[in-house]
């Protein structure tokens, strides 16, 4: 099969053939209709993430498509079922795993990160039974590709993690295709939404997926006092959605007494250590949440939003690419120059 791979990490990605995958046997292999290129996948080839062991690599991890192969342990699933998966995939027998949390399983499975991922044609992937989302006969593979890390981790973060009612102020810090996914389901939650962002471009999609209020952070004073005031006295909920010190701190500084503060964004390097106003959570008792992926249990709460018309994740998908030009579109995501989503269709000529 063709894939996309690198031999080191920073190394110029290239399509190469590769062995077809064989499925473990608690495992399957997809034939990717559709992939989502993520800024994960940027960090992982720039070589920030540590469960990336083996070189070469092959990247991806946002993925939908059709069972080809079966392991001899998976009882859920035949050849032919439309599925896709998050992008963290617990064990299932693990204290966490037992508890609703896969999410930060020990022992976790994540394509394009423990194991070769699905910039390709096809992707093996483990824990089948516990993990594979089955998809709506109405949604296309790219709609499905773009649930995955960004809207997937998304929804968690903002309606699990931050608890988000309607009504709320919550402020979205970076507009990228996570925080654009975020303004998305903070709208479908009638929440009152506020985004930041130096791109104009991505605060002109942030109003139209409904921002009520849009701030060019560049070359702007104090950012969170710009949102304390919008917001009659700060947001409810907080989210980093870009991963900076700078962002973080903004965000757990704009929240009202008694907010939360979630942190969706990967901080990498000195960005990870920097100390963060705790003065502020002490005297405000704010609250402080991480959020990583989305239990495939829980991605029936998100699919309750597409089914019910308060959620088409279509709307952020800007442009869909062959595995031909995905090298060069990996590379560029170091820039953040692009907007919304982009997806792989390894079937493209």
């Amino acid at each position: 099969m063709r894939a996309v791979l690198y031999d080191e990490f920073g190394a110029p990605p290239r399509v190469e053939n590769v062995d077809d995958p064989r499925p473990e046997p608690d495992g399957v292999v997809i034939a990717v209709r559709a992939t989502g290129l993520c800024r994960s996948d940027w960090h992982g080839w720039r070589g920030h993430d540590s469960d990336i062991k083996q070189l070469p690599h092959v990247p991806g991890h946002e993925l939908a498509g059709e069972i080809l192969e079966v392991g001899a342990e998976v009882r859920k699933w035949r050849p032919g079922d439309r599925v896709t998966m998050p992008f963290v995939a617990g064990c299932g027998s693990c204290p966490e795993c037992l508890e609703g949390a896969p999410q930060v399983c020990d022992r976790q499975f994540q394509p394009g990160f423990t194991a070769w991922g699905s910039f390709a044609e096809a992707v093996a992937v483990r824990y089948a039974d516990f993990n594979l989302v089955r998809l709506p006969e109405e949604m296309d593979f790219v709609t499905a590709a773009s649930l995955g890390c960004r809207l997937g981790t998304a929804y968690r973060a903002v309606a699990l993690q931050g608890n988000v009612r309607p009504g709320m102020w919550v402020a979205i810090h970076g507009c990228g295709g996570l925080g654009l996914s975020a303004v998305m389901i903070a709208k479908a939650l009638d929440a009152r939404i506020i985004a930041i962002d130096i791109n104009e471009e991505a605060l002109a999609l942030a109003r139209q997926f409904g921002a009520e209020h849009t701030i060019d952070a560049s070359g702007k004073g104090d950012i969170a006092e710009y949102v304390r005031a919008l917001s009659d006295r700060g947001a409810h909920v907080s989210l980093d959605c870009l991963g900076s010190a700078g962002t973080a701190a903004n965000s757990i500084r704009c929240l009202r007494k008694r907010g939360r503060h979630v942190q969706v964004g990967l901080l990498v390097g000195d960005e990870a250590t920097r100390p963060l106003p705790m003065g502020a959570v002490i005297g405000r008792e704010l609250e402080i949440y991480g959020s990583h992926g989305l239990a495939a249990v829980d991605y029936r709460g998100l699919l309750d939003l597409v089914s019910r018309g308060r959620l088409d994740p279509r709307r952020l998908v800007r442009r869909v690419i062959p595995l031909s030009e995905t090298p060069a579109a990996l590379v560029e995501l170091g820039a953040f120059q692009s907007t919304g989503i982009t997806v792989i269709d390894p079937q493209m000529p």
